[in-house]
């Protein structure tokens, strides 16, 4: 991908600066921060205080009982052979301290304890039988995007001046190599977490990171990542239970909350969940995690949840699907997952709607091409690079919005601009890349004099 190349050396112009015009993401919570962490997203290669290089041989699997964040994990210390242990995350290195780990047995077998904040006083983290546990220090600065987002609205920059002057083609051109880019990029982190948990496992978690939208593609990240691909299908029969019950969806035994049409359903999720729930308590989503307000009823997470038990039920049909390698295919699998109680309900407590509706709509099989499948069929080394291309925008976003007023303001082909999938990939690279780092309100960002060179 040519383009792609040229837009890297573009965005190598981007001058570093002290302050950024926009306010940066909020300090993750610690349970985002674990998800980041299990996905892979901060790296599997660090140094620990004590200088130590630590490679991540395998993340593990999210603890259901007392003690560390993750068991069965695997490092390897100074490329030594592999020791197999348990991680701890905690957002202040002095939790080990406070929270009791040095004297409790469950956290014997720490081989890495992972932190984001130093202390201003340092310590050495040991186990029961004072084991020294290695520590490692991550940034989460360095996180290419967040798991939500809420930027305001902006004034029209400075490079609409340059881009209301270049030909349609031009400006297209822009857009596509910024496309481009950021389709490899998101392919390189795919590739990369199929590295660390498979391919399947991999693909499980994107997806369901994508039915949960910007506002719950956290909790959905955890589902997927606490209750993986491999034990949903080792329990087909009580799988969709355990997805309602560990979303934390199933915590009202009382079935008189329930409309009649419901409580048989429920009270099946019920009967099926309850032999699990104590073994899984600690993995139950808090309630708050959850963002419901502006939430639209066809997307509301539970209907999501559903929709994910049923893609783990037909995942042989998704892989073969996927190696078609068609959006048109995957098109069709999607609108085909059929649930007889969801496609009748906006929610669990919601009256049954008279009308059928799709489990998964079109605007969300639209962002699962562009943010999942395509994705990875170009981690398989698959250039599709015109079908994802010709890929009609379904909807718009607040984060969209703005950044088509940043960069072409009142320009009368704004709306072409923004009219497929890979162009408003491109618009919001280009925003993250330079509106985002600029803190000279355009003054000094370097786009708006590229843009006059760009051929």
């Amino acid at each position: 991908m040519l383009l792609a190349d040229r837009y890297a050396e573009l965005r190598e112009t981007t001058r570093v600066r002290e302050r950024a015009l926009f306010p940066p993401q909020r300090t993750p919570t610690e349970l985002e921060l674990q998800a980041r962490w299990f996905a892979g997203d901060f790296g599997k290669h660090f140094v620990t205080t004590a200088a130590d290089k630590i490679d991540i041989v395998q993340f593990g699997t999210w603890n259901r009982e007392a003690g560390p964040d993750f068991r069965d994990a695997a490092i390897r210390v100074n490329g030594g052979e592999p020791i197999r242990g348990c991680i701890e995350l905690d957002v202040i290195d002095r939790s080990w301290e406070t929270h009791g780990h040095a004297t409790n047995p469950a956290f014997e077998e720490t081989v890495l304890h992972v932190f984001v904040e130093k202390s201003d006083r340092e310590f050495f983290t040991r186990t029961r039988s004072n084991r020294n546990v290695p520590q490692v220090c991550i940034d989460p600065t360095i996180l290419s995007d967040a798991f939500s987002a809420n930027i305001s609205l902006a004034r029209p920059g400075r490079c609409q001046s340059p881009l209301k002057d270049l030909p349609e083609e031009r400006v297209h051109s822009v857009l596509d190599a910024a496309a481009q880019f950021r389709l490899q990029q998101k392919a390189t982190r795919i590739s990369r977490k199929i590295d660390d948990h498979g391919r399947d496992e991999a693909l499980f978690q994107e997806v369901a990171a994508a039915l949960g939208y910007k506002k719950n593609k956290l909790p959905f990240t955890l589902i997927a990542q606490r209750l993986s691909l491999k034990l949903v299908r080792e329990k087909a029969d009580d799988s969709e239970a355990m997805l309602f019950g560990v979303a934390g969806f199933l915590e009202a035994p009382d079935l008189g909350v329930f409309k009649r049409s419901t409580r048989e359903y429920v009270r099946k999720l019920w009967d099926r969940w309850w032999p699990h729930r104590d073994e899984a308590q600690r993995l139950i989503l808090p309630a708050k995690i959850w963002r419901l307000s502006g939430t639209r009823p066809l997307n509301h997470p539970q209907r999501r949840v559903a929709a994910l038990s049923m893609l783990a039920r037909e995942w042989p049909a998704f892989r073969r699907v996927l190696g078609k390698r068609s959006s048109f295919a995957a098109n069709d699998f999607f609108s085909g997952l059929d649930h007889p109680f969801w496609k009748f309900h906006y929610t669990l407590t919601a009256k049954a709607s008279p009308k059928a509706m799709a489990l998964i709509g079109k605007s969300r099989v639209a962002d699962i091409l562009a943010n999942v499948l395509f994705p990875f069929w170009l981690a398989e080394d698959a250039d599709l690079w015109p079908e994802y291309a010709k890929l009609p925008a379904q909807l718009s976003n607040r984060r969209l919005e703005t950044a088509a007023t940043r960069l072409f303001g009142g320009d009368p082909r704004r709306r072409a601009f923004t009219k497929t999938v890979a162009h408003q990939q491109g618009l919001l690279q280009i925003y993250q890349d330079f509106c985002m780092r600029d803190n000279s309100d355009c003054a000094q960002c370097p786009f708006p004099e590229q843009m006059r060179k760009w051929t």
